[in-house]
């Protein structure tokens, strides 16, 4: 048996074994001697993250308020629509729907389905011609096509108060007023250039070795455009399809001018019918038919929001 060594103590009687026997600790007593430092340090930035969504939130309220205010409105009667800013109404009146909905020379669903008429026929139209004319600029080569692209490009400058003197005359001569022809014809030509270069942009990011293995297959510009561009530019149309779907429904300009007949109006028209020639308005009515108009885009945007973003995401980088 062998003696544990010591270590004589020159001031007091006891003595003490050496090497010392360290003392053992917990966990929690050795957590509180690690620094403070990198905690410190992570604080930053979880600090600066919270204060960033602070300010989007405060943002995104004050943006949202005018809405807010327009659906609470819509439940309010008349007298007290412009007397009460709160979003909370005191009194909630319901007939402001039911009145809204029949107000006008015919039911507010006649509106919404001249809308959808129009709508319908302008996605159709923008996603069959403006898919053409952007695989042409981003696959095929032809004569003067860098010019010709050039051109398109210029013409997304140009507003339509430019250009809508002209239609008019034209469309006057082919007896196209106060039918949708002259809302829905001009989408199946092409004249988006916004979203053809939003196409070109997506088609020039797929691989060309697609199209070399395709026309080994013995597969002519048809098929490779149908079954394999097509598919695999699905963001890309359904970005179209959804900003022309918006941008239609919302449009005043163009449908005041070529829809004269009353029983040929369209949402935004209806709704601007609420307010007479003396700016007197059934303010009630007019705020409930405004929801209901934007029902359809809210449902639109909420189930195509993954793929707009997509489709920003993989094309506007570019």
């Amino acid at each position: 048996m062998t003696d544990t060594p010591v270590r004589p103590d020159a001031h007091t009687e006891t003595t003490t074994p050496w090497p010392p026997v360290r003392e053992r600790r917990t966990l929690t007593e050795v957590a509180a001697e690690i620094p403070d430092a990198p905690r410190q340090r992570r604080t930053g930035p979880q600090l600066r993250r919270l204060l960033k969504h602070a300010l989007l939130i405060g943002f995104g309220l004050v943006m949202l308020y005018p809405l807010l205010w327009m659906l609470a409105s819509s439940f309010k009667p008349n007298d007290l629509i412009f007397r009460e800013t709160g979003l909370i109404p005191t009194e909630i009146d319901l007939t402001n729907y039911s009145e809204g909905w029949n107000a006008l020379l015919h039911p507010f669903s006649h509106y919404l389905f001249n809308s959808a008429v129009i709508v319908l026929g302008s996605v159709i139209g923008n996603l069959v011609s403006c898919s053409m004319a952007a695989y042409a600029f981003a696959r095929l080569k032809f004569r003067g096509r860098p010019i010709w692209f050039a051109v398109m490009l210029m013409s997304i400058m140009l507003p339509i108060h430019v250009i809508i003197v002209p239609q008019y005359i034209l469309f006057s001569e082919l007896h196209w007023i106060n039918t949708y022809l002259p809302l829905i014809v001009p989408k199946l030509l092409a004249t988006d250039a916004f979203f053809i270069f939003l196409m070109v942009q997506f088609f020039r990011g797929l691989p060309k070795e697609l199209d070399e293995a395709a026309r080994l297959d013995g597969c002519g510009h048809g098929r490779i455009f149908l079954q394999i561009m097509l598919p695999l530019s699905l963001p890309a149309l359904a970005t179209t399809a959804i900003f022309t779907f918006i941008w239609t429904w919302n449009d005043f300009f163009s449908q005041l001018i070529f829809l004269t007949r009353p029983d040929m109006y369209t949402v935004p028209i209806a709704l601007r019918t609420f307010i007479d020639a003396t700016s007197n308005s059934s303010w009630g009515p007019l705020f409930a038919m405004s929801i209901v108009s934007l029902v359809p885009v809210f449902i639109v945007f909420l189930f195509g929001q993954k793929y707009l973003v997509k489709g920003i995401a993989t094309t506007g980088i570019k």
